[in-house]
């Protein structure tokens, strides 16, 4: 395989890795207010991203998503004693979801995104201009 279909390879790899990056950090930002529906259920836990570096089938490094897994941080308590979920003292436990990081973390995903579509458009076009060359 070329070199530039091996940067081609590598780039895509690193797509499909932030695009589940996004998805999680969107699980995560639609489920920051899911708590319990009594007070012995958990809230929903918040979910990181494993990624994991590989060698593709064409050479190249590149990235793949190993799984997903719960954050064990611990959860945020509000005083809210008519919620059904609330315990005995009053409290209601909530995820340990943090929007603001989750939208970091998505934004930093998407720009990494678009940094990774920008290499294989590079690579496209210096395909393009080489056969160009080729065919003068």
């Amino acid at each position: 395989m070329t070199d530039i279909n091996a940067a081609i390879s590598a780039a895509a790899s690193g797509m499909r890795a932030q695009q589940t990056r996004m998805r999680i950090a969107a699980e995560n930002i639609a489920n920051a207010n899911s708590t319990g529906v009594n007070p012995n259920e958990d809230p929903f836990r918040r979910r990181i991203p494993l990624l994991e570096s590989t060698t593709l089938a064409s050479g190249a490094r590149g990235v793949r998503v190993e799984g997903a897994v719960n954050d064990m941080t611990e959860f945020r308590e509000e005083y809210n004693p008519s919620h059904p979920a609330a315990d005995d003292r009053g409290y209601v436990r909530l995820p340990n979801v943090d929007t603001l990081v989750e939208m970091m973390d998505m934004r930093e995903a998407t720009r990494a995104y678009e940094a990774n579509l920008n290499m294989i458009e590079a690579a496209r076009t210096m395909t393009s201009r080489a056969l160009d060359l080729l065919r003068r």
